[in-house]
């Protein structure tokens, strides 16, 4: 494969480009990456994205949609595996693959609520699907051991996200998982997942979490004026 094959189309927040530049990263292939301002869709675009959402993946003249579906794509196409070979563990790999997608829905809840009540009722729902992973826990430091897998770089930029919430205060999303805990550090310091997104992504998202008119947009305009007062 060479850089002028692999394109992908991207939004510097967006935490499925981030699984596929994960992967491209982990599988060590050449590519090239675009970005794109979704409030203001280029036409281009719009012609070839049948959803209106990235990830895309340009193949030469072919366009695949779907984060999951390029990550297994890329993974194919080259040596190695990022998915077990057995088909009932893979079965189940894509399972929590796609509960990882259910907890970005949460995430965006989570951030998106317009009350203090709606607020808590969305971070007690992310509680509950963090408890369920690790009740169900079986990995160490990678969710399927000692190997990186395509679970991981799915969950690596679900954690990124807390790692933003951490700096507005202590939710206690993970604080009856020790073992998700532990996986999250493990990813936080894989070079993959740190290069999947630019150094001011923190800022970005904060900057976005800010412009939401929602409840936890409150407490982080309340804390900028706590440290702005703390400093004069």
């Amino acid at each position: 494969m060479s850089t002028s094959e692999l394109e992908l189309v991207s939004h510097h927040l967006c935490p499925y480009v981030q699984r596929a530049v994960i992967t491209l990263l982990e599988k060590d292939i050449p590519h090239r990456r675009t970005y794109i301002d979704l409030l203001n869709k280029p036409e281009w675009f719009r012609q070839i994205s049948p959803l209106g959402k990235v990830p895309l993946l340009k193949v030469g003249d072919e366009v695949l949609f779907e984060s999951a579906v390029i990550c297994e794509y890329l993974d194919e196409v080259t040596l190695g595996s990022l998915h077990p070979a057995d088909p009932l563990t893979k079965a189940k790999h894509r399972a929590w693959i796609e509960f990882g997608s259910s907890i970005l829905n949460a995430i965006a809840g989570f951030y998106n609520a317009a009350t203090e009540a709606a607020f808590e009722l969305k971070r007690l729902d992310l509680v509950d699907k963090f408890v369920w992973i690790e009740r169900h826990w079986q990995g160490g430091p990678y969710f399927a051991g000692d190997d990186f897998t395509l679970v991981d770089a799915v969950y690596g930029p679900i954690f990124r996200y807390f790692d933003v919430f951490d700096t507005i205060a202590d939710f206690k999303v993970f604080a009856d998982t020790p073992y998700l805990r532990n996986w999250r550090q493990a990813l936080q310091a894989r070079p993959s997942i740190q290069q999947a997104v630019s150094a001011d992504y923190p800022q970005q998202l904060l900057t976005f979490l800010q412009q939401r008119n929602s409840y936890l947009s409150g407490l982080i305009n309340s804390t900028t004026v706590q440290l702005s007062t703390n400093r004069s």
